[in-house]
This record gives C-alpha cells, structure tokens and sequence, in this order.
C-alpha cells in the first residue's frame, strides 16, 4: 500500500435523510433530516487539498440518505467552493446516486453545467421495482422514477441506472434487457440484494446463488452485446480492464488503502474504507469514525485510521485473502463491510459479495475469451471479434460508487 495516502474518492452525505423506504436498505439513521453545513464542505476540501494527498482525479460522490432532497442552491455553491479550492492540477468530478423522483429541469441544468454523474436506482419494470422501492406510505415508486429518468433523456444528461437483483428479476435477464432499451437505458449495474446493517438478505444465503446469477450475467451480457442498444455493463466492463491489465501490473482496492475512499457525513464525521460503515454503530472500533473534519486535521485523521484495530483488522483480511483467494490479483482484498455482515469479522476472507462482484464476472470474462482464442485459432485469418469486448481490454474505467 502507498506510504502516504492516494485519495481516489470522497463520499460525502448531505443527510441521511432518504424520502422513500426501500425495504433492502441498510440505513440506520435515514429519518435524520440534519444537513451537511457549507462550513463543513469547506473545511473538508480546505484540507484534502492542503494534504497534496488527492489523486490527480478526485471523485466526489454525493451520497446516502436522498442526496436530491438538499436543493439546487444547497450544491450550487458547494461546488463554487470546491472549484475555487482546487489546485489548477486537479480535476474533480462530481457523481451523484439518486432514487430519481425529484429530478425537474432546475437538477438537469446543475447536472450539465457541472458535468455530474447521475445514477438512478431503478430495480426494473414496475413489477419488479415496485416490490421492494417504496414510498413512506407504502405505495409503489416507479412512475415517479421513470418520470424522473425521462426527464434526464430529455434534457439530454447522461445517466446510468444501478438495479438490485431479487429471487424474482435473477431469472428474468432478457426481460431487464427490454425494458431497459424501452426507456433508452444504455449504461447498467446491477447490485444483488445483500445483507447490509439491520437488513438481511435471504438470497444472499442461497446455496445455488453463484450459479444463479452467473447464468443471469451471462445471458444478459451477451444479448445486450448482440443488440448494442446497452454500451456499458458494469459488473463486466468495470472487471476487464482488472482482468487483462499489463503483466506485473498491481489491482488497486481502494475500500482497503487508508483514507484512499474518504466518507464524511452531515456532521463532519469521518471514517475510510467501505462507504456502508459511516453511521453504523460499534464500540469495538469507536462507530468506524477516525475523527471529525472541523476537530482534526487530515494528517490527524490518517494517524489515527493507522492506529486503528479497524484498519488492523481490515489488513489481516486482505492477507489471509492474498494467501488463500484464486482471484486475489483481479479484487485486491475484498469489500471489508461485506465481511463484516456476512462472516462476523474483519479478518476473514471469501463472501458471496465477492463471489458474484469479482469471481463471477472474471470467469465469464476468461471464458469468453478463451472461445474466442479458440475461433481465431480454428478459423480464417479475417475472423473479426464478437462484440463481447467492444471496448478492448484497456478501457478506462469510470467511477464505480455504490
């Protein structure tokens, strides 16, 4: 790991307050309507600069509870901050991940002058989504959502959709892939639902799940490739560059390197590693939080993550991880909230997180690519690829956020 910290991603929560009630989320303190103040943007960025200690791309994702429930103007001078702290260097980029219901015009405009990333939590056709994304009073959101996502197509703002994956949708790939071409979704991500903080997934606990959703990735990779109506699957697009990278060439986990993935929530609290742990409670390792950006500086906050028996903890995992995973060059070590819900502890190695977000894909990826070493081998000199790697083994890889 790098001697001083390489900030790659900053997740900062406005609130943790979220205007719906999805049944999956894993949110504790969602109901909680505190705002971030403007003092404590300022105070954050003031040092992540001074630290010299940011990647020379920072990505600053807006993140959990609702982020669109703070209005326009709230992020309008946030990000007029921001920019006049940056060093002439640096380039930020700012993400956003949405439920979608409150986007107008005015969201649009900010959007397209800042150029932000924009992620939808879109779970698919109403029938699906609708089982799970509700309202506060229990009704369905889905309309709202897609009138939101509309919105963005036509205001032309570019825009991916991150859809979990229930017991109902892992069995219904080409239908996902038609309703996603019907409103003109062309970059997907797919989360399987988890167990996460108070909630418990029981899919997680299937004993055919790896094999599952492997037919589920495969199917739909191949027919959104053969339609090309889909240019970005994450699962596999975000895997290949990890997968066929330059002999020798490290994989780098952020949501292992100390303060690489900085989390910081309303109240200036600060924790590293897996964004998942800010808010969650556990005297064993003080809540997650290594300080607070208005009491500590960075350099305070670094020594004391050094400290920690959080990031100690967390280095045994990747260890007996490098020792006993096959796949330990394409994941770098794991998610360590992952092991935390799933296994109890820290330290501990395989998940089915990591099973279906590194192991699956980079099977399907390897084997694909093994049949096509094959057909060039067996065929005519002219033989042109599939379009199953349309983007070459070396495309960049955007930001991934939860």
């Amino acid at each position: 790991m790098p001697a001083t910290p390489e900030i790659g991603m900053v997740v900062v929560q406005p609130t943790a307050f979220c205007n719906i009630a999805c049944t999956y989320c894993y949110l504790p303190d969602r109901s909680n309507k505190h705002v971030i103040a403007q003092s404590t943007v300022t105070r954050l960025f003031e040092e992540i600069f001074a630290s010299g200690w940011s990647c020379p791309e920072l990505t600053v994702v807006w993140h959990a509870g609702e982020p669109l429930v703070v209005p326009v103007a709230f992020y309008e001078e946030a990000f007029a901050t921001i920019e006049r702290l940056r060093p002439p260097h640096l380039v930020v980029k700012h993400s956003f991940q949405t439920n979608g219901i409150l986007i107008d015009a005015d969201w649009c405009r900010l959007f397209k002058q800042w150029s932000v990333g924009v992620g939808v939590s879109l779970d698919g056709p109403r029938e699906l989504h609708d089982l799970y994304r509700k309202t506060r009073s229990g009704a369905g959101t889905f309309d709202k959502t897609v009138a939101g996502i509309r919105i963005l197509r036509a205001n032309e703002v570019p825009f991916h959709v991150i859809s979990v994956l229930s017991k109902a949708s892992l069995d219904m790939p080409k239908e996902l892939l038609d309703f996603y071409l019907s409103e003109g979704i062309d970059q997907v991500c797919f989360n399987v639902e988890e167990s996460e903080g108070d909630h418990v997934s029981s899919l997680f606990h299937g004993p055919a799940l790896r094999q599952r959703y492997a037919a589920f990735l495969k199917t739909f990779w191949h027919e959104a490739r053969r339609n090309g109506g889909v240019r970005f699957v994450r699962e596999i697009d975000l895997a290949l560059p990890r997968v066929f990278r330059p002999e020798g060439a490290p994989v780098r986990n952020i949501q292992v390197e100390p303060l690489a993935m900085l989390n910081v929530d309303s109240h200036g609290n600060v924790s590293s590693f897996s964004p998942e742990l800010l808010g969650l409670k556990n005297e064993t390792y003080s809540d997650y939080l290594l300080g607070n950006i208005h009491l500590n500086s960075l350099a305070e906050i670094h020594q004391a993550c050094l400290a920690s028996p959080l990031y100690r903890d967390i280095c045994e995992g990747v260890q007996a991880c490098s020792v006993a995973c096959d796949y330990f060059s394409v994941c770098g070590g794991g998610a360590p909230v992952n092991k935390l819900f799933e296994n109890g502890s820290f330290t501990g190695t395989e998940t089915s997180y990591c099973t279906l977000t590194q192991m699956v894909p980079t099977d399907l990826i390897l084997e694909a690519y093994d049949r096509l070493e094959r057909r060039w081998a067996e065929g005519p000199a002219d033989l042109v690829s599939p379009p199953l790697f349309p983007s070459g083994p070396t495309a960049a890889q955007p930001p991934r956020m939860p």
